[in-house]
């Protein structure tokens, strides 16, 4: 390594933006993609809303993940001055293009979802039969 390139820290080598995958991951996540579409149809929704209209998700899951979209400029957190204070969020605009995206995706499953149970079945019952062997 020549001289010049001696004194990069670790720092330095690992201060890039985030990555693609980094950037997919957080768009594709199992949450993100329900609250996006949440947010993108429903328009202004507030954090109990979202809460009841994704099963499964904890209280703790939903704040960190609004947090990450928020930090990653797909969801606009607004805070209204009252008592208590109420809490929206809405897509923005480049969440919004991503509703078709998602939709092609949907339409994608859809359309696979029948070969895909029956892969999953016959790999199964080949592995039970594995496994008895």
């Amino acid at each position: 390594m020549s001289q010049s390139y001696s004194d990069v820290s670790v720092q330095v080598i690992h201060s890039e933006p985030c990555s693609f995958r980094d950037i997919f991951v957080s768009v594709t996540g199992k949450w993100s993609v329900q609250i996006i579409l949440l947010a993108v149809a429903r328009g202004p929704i507030r954090f109990t809303e979202l809460e009841r209209s994704i099963p499964g998700i904890s209280r703790r899951m939903l704040t960190v993940t609004l947090r990450q979209l928020e930090r990653n400029g797909l969801i606009v957190r607004s805070v209204h001055p009252t008592v208590p204070p109420k809490v929206e969020y809405t897509a923005s605009d480049m969440a919004r293009e991503l509703e078709s995206a998602f939709e092609q995706l949907g339409a994608w499953v859809e359309r696979h979802q029948d070969f895909i149970a029956a892969a999953q079945e016959a790999y199964d019952s080949e592995r039970v039969g594995v496994a008895a062997s």
